[in-house]
């Protein structure tokens, strides 16, 4: 069995003080993709920096305190990849490889945006970038005899049933009909499958980030814009895929819930 995770912790160094050490140390997966970690590597604890048992990647943005993603395996990576060649992107903490047996995992944080503000701009061109890239690295991947999957928060809810609200989010990044159709081309273009709609096809959610606002977790208005992402080989070696909701919100160490799939076979 191969069992991955993907979750926005919201800032590693307080999402450890809060419990993500703990979940870390229970977790059943042999790979564990993060995002928004907003530190270096020499700020956060050892516990979460190193931790035994796990070959680490970290990834920080040269804005300090902004993104970062990291990457855990239990097995060692054959490789390593920080960026996906762009000159604009690379150093911003939002992209990382890992090599392993057969497959390639990558944890991935895709820009937020703000609807008609120059974040939405930036958001656009690295989407433009990215999609490129992932085509690629699946036509180099399929001809190595390789599998790949882009685990993280891709920051856009691709469906109505992807998020409670999508009436009132119409305008809003994150919905946009243009970041909708460009998921849809990642899908149905370049051939990536997303692995929870897939084993949850008629269902609304489930969803994976709630605002800290109001009493959005406790009415479970959330969106589901934390994907895992697989080239169909793989994806059709899954065998379950959830969000690990937490019991409560006071029991939260993050606005987002991890998302896991578990595979029938470690290729």
């Amino acid at each position: 069995m191969l069992t991955v995770t993907s979750v926005n912790v919201n800032g590693l160094r307080a999402a450890a003080k809060k419990g993500f050490a703990e979940w870390l140390a229970q977790t059943s997966a042999d790979v564990v993709c993060l995002q928004e970690v907003r530190a270096e590597p020499g700020q956060l604890p050892e516990q979460v920096r190193a931790p035994e048992g796990w070959h680490t990647l970290h990834a920080p943005s040269s804005a300090k305190g902004r993104a970062g993603v990291s990457l855990y395996s239990r097995r060692e990576p054959d490789r390593t990849r920080i960026g996906f060649g762009s000159e604009e992107f690379d150093a911003s903490g939002r992209y990382a490889e890992f090599d392993l047996p057969g497959v390639t995992v990558a944890s991935l944080y895709l820009p937020s945006g703000e609807a008609g503000t120059p974040r939405q701009d930036e958001k656009t061109r690295f989407m433009e970038e990215f999609g490129t890239y992932l085509a690629g690295l699946r036509e180099r991947a399929a001809a190595d005899g390789r599998e790949v999957l882009v685990c993280g928060d891709w920051n856009i809810a691709h469906r109505e049933a992807d998020l409670k609200n999508w009436r009132g989010n119409r305008k809003n990044s994150g919905f946009l009909p243009e970041e909708r159709a460009w998921l849809s081309s990642v899908y149905e273009e370049t051939g990536y499958v997303d692995v929870v709609r897939a084993l949850h096809p008629d269902q609304d959610g489930p969803y994976s980030w709630w605002s800290y606002r109001g009493r959005a977790f406790d009415n479970d208005a959330g969106w589901r814009i934390d994907l895992i992402c697989a080239s169909p080989g793989i994806a059709a070696r899954a065998v379950k895929a959830y969000v690990e909701r937490a019991a409560s919100h006071e029991e939260r160490w993050s606005d987002h819930a991890p998302v896991t799939a578990v595979f029938d076979t470690w290729l």
